[in-house]
C-alpha cells in the first residue's frame, strides 16, 4: 500500500483535479458545436470525427499509461500527463481550422488518458476493496464536476467571449493542478520488478482483459462511457438547440441538471453497492434503463414516435430535462466496473488492470462517436443519440451473457 488509508484523502483529491480538467475539456463541444462548426468550417459529421480523435488518442496510449503507473508511480505520471493536457488545451484555443483542432484533440486525448487512472490507482493501492468501492465513486463524482463547468458556465462564457475561452479556462485548471500535485502527492514508485519488454506488458494487459472474471466487464464498458460522452459531451447541446429550439444558455441549464446527476450518481452507486451488493445486476439494470431513457428522449422530439402516439408535434423540454437527469444519475453505476476489476487482481497489478478497463471505456467511445457522426449526417442528432441507445443494449446483453458462472 502507498500509505495508510487515513492519510490518502488529500493526495486523491488533488489528483482528481486532472479528472476535472478531462471532463471539462472533452465536453466543450456540447455547448459550442454550432460556433465550432462555423469558425472551423466543419459539418456536424466532421465535428464528430474530429472530436472522436480525443477518445481514440486516449485509448491508444492507455496501456502505456497503465504500465507507467505500475513502473514509475502515480505522481510522476500525473505530472507528465497534466503538462501534455495543458498544452493540448492551449492548442485547442489556438485552432484555426480542422487540422489544427484535430491536433489539439489528439494531444488532449493523450494527456487526459490517465487523469482518472491516477487517483483510482492511488486509491486502489492504499485502500481495502470495500473502502475502494466508495472512494472510486467519490473520485468519479469529483471528476464529473468538470462537466458542471462545461454546462451553463461555458454557455455564458461562449456568449460573452467565444469558445476559445473555454479551452483557455481548462488550461488554467491544468496550471493549477501541476504545483498542487508536485507539493501534495507523495512519491509512490512501486517496488522494482524484473525488466520486461513493452510487448510483454501489452500481452499481460490483454491477458487480464480476457480473464473470465473480466471479459464481460470489458464488453460492458465499451458502450458505457460512449453514451455519456455522446449525450453530454457532443449531441446533447445540438439536440436541445436544434431539436427543441432552446438558446445556448437555456440548453446549458438543462445539461447542468444532467451533470449534477452525473456528479451525485457515482457516490450513490458506491453506497448502494455497499448496502445491497450484486454489482453486476446493478450495472446491467442501470444501463438497460439508460438505453430506454435515450429512446424516450428521441421519441419525444419533433416527429418522434412517442410524440406522434400522443398527437403532439413534440414533448416539452421538461420531458428531456427529467430524462437527462435520470440518465445522469443511473448511468453512473458504470463506476462499479472498477470495483469488479480491482477485486480480480492483486494490488501490484492494479494500474494495468484498471487501465485495461479504461482502454475499453475510451476505445468504445471512439468507435461510437465516429458511428454517431455518420448517423448524424444521415438523420441528425436524433439518429446520433439512437446509436448510443443501441450500443448500451447490445453491450449490456453481452455483459450478461459473459458473466462468470
Amino acid at each position: 500500500m502507498i500509505r495508510a488509508a487515513t492519510g490518502i484523502a488529500v493526495p486523491i483529491l488533488v489528483l482528481c483535479l486532472g479528472h476535472v480538467f478531462s471532463n471539462a475539456v472533452r465536453t466543450i463541444p456540447a455547448m459550442a458545436a454550432d460556433v465550432l462548426m462555423r469558425d472551423l468550417g466543419l459539418t456536424a459529421e466532421a465535428l464528430a470525427q474530429i472530436t472522436g480523435a480525443f477518445p481514440l488518442a486516449f485509448a491508444a496510449v492507455m496501456i502505456p499509461v497503465g504500465i507507467a503507473l505500475d513502473r514509475f508511480g502515480v505522481k510522476r505520471v500525473a505530472l507528465g500527463l497534466l503538462t501534455v493536457a495543458g498544452c493540448g488545451a492551449v492548442l485547442g484555443a489556438m485552432a484555426t481550422g480542422p487540422w489544427s483542432m484535430l491536433l489539439a484533440q489528439v494531444v488532449l486525448g493523450a494527456g487526459c488518458s490517465g487523469m482518472l487512472m491516477c487517483p483510482i490507482t492511488f486509491a486502489a493501492r492504499g485502500l481495502s476493496t470495500a473502502r475502494f468501492a466508495v472512494w472510486s465513486g467519490l473520485i468519479q463524482a469529483l471528476g464529473n464536476t468538470g462537466m458542471l463547468l462545461s454546462a451553463s458556465p461555458l454557455a455564458l462564457l461562449v456568449e460573452a467571449l467565444d469558445w476559445r475561452a473555454g479551452f483557455l479556462a481548462c488550461a488554467g485548471i491544468a496550471a493549477l493542478a501541476l504545483p498542487l500535485v508536485a507539493l501534495l502527492v507523495p512519491g509512490d514508485r512501486p517496488a522494482a520488478v524484473p525488466a520486461r519488454s513493452l510487448g510483454a506488458d501489452v500481452r499481460e494487459v490483454a491477458r487480464m482483459a480476457a480473464q473470465p472474471a473480466l471479459r464481460g466487464v470489458m464488453v460492458f464498458v465499451f458502450a458505457s462511457f460512449a453514451a455519456v460522452l455522446g449525450l453530454r459531451g457532443l449531441w446533447g447541446g445540438p439536440w436541445l438547440m436544434e431539436g427543441k429550439g432552446l438558446d445556448r444558455v437555456a440548453a446549458g441549464n438543462v445539461l447542468l441538471a444532467c451533470t449534477v446527476a452525473l456528479t451525485v450518481g457515482p457516490l450513490l452507486a458506491g453506497l448502494v453497492l455497499r448496502r445491497v451488493g450484486h454489482a453486476r445486476a446493478l450495472m446491467a439494470g442501470s444501463h438497460l434503463a439508460c438505453a430506454v431513457f435515450i429512446l424516450l428522449i428521441v421519441g419525444g422530439g419533433p416527429g418522434g414516435w412517442l410524440a406522434a402516439m400522443l398527437g403532439l408535434p413534440m414533448l416539452p423540454v421538461a420531458w428531456d430535462a427529467v430524462l437527462l437527469v435520470l440518465f445522469g444519475g443511473i448511468i453512473s453505476f458504470q463506476v462499479l466496473a472498477f470495483s469488479i476489476v480491482r477485486s480480480a487482481v492483486p494490488p501490484e497489478q492494479a494500474g494495468r488492470a484498471l487501465s485495461a478497463a479504461n482502454l475499453f471505456f475510451f476505445s468504445g467511445a471512439a468507435v461510437f462517436q465516429a458511428l454517431s457522426g455518420a448517423m448524424a449526417g444521415w438523420g441528425g442528432p436524433s439518429a446520433a443519440l439512437t446509436t448510443f441507445a443501441v450500443g448500451l443494449l447490445v453491450c449490456t446483453l453481452g455483459f450478461l451473457a459473459l458473466r462468470p458462472r
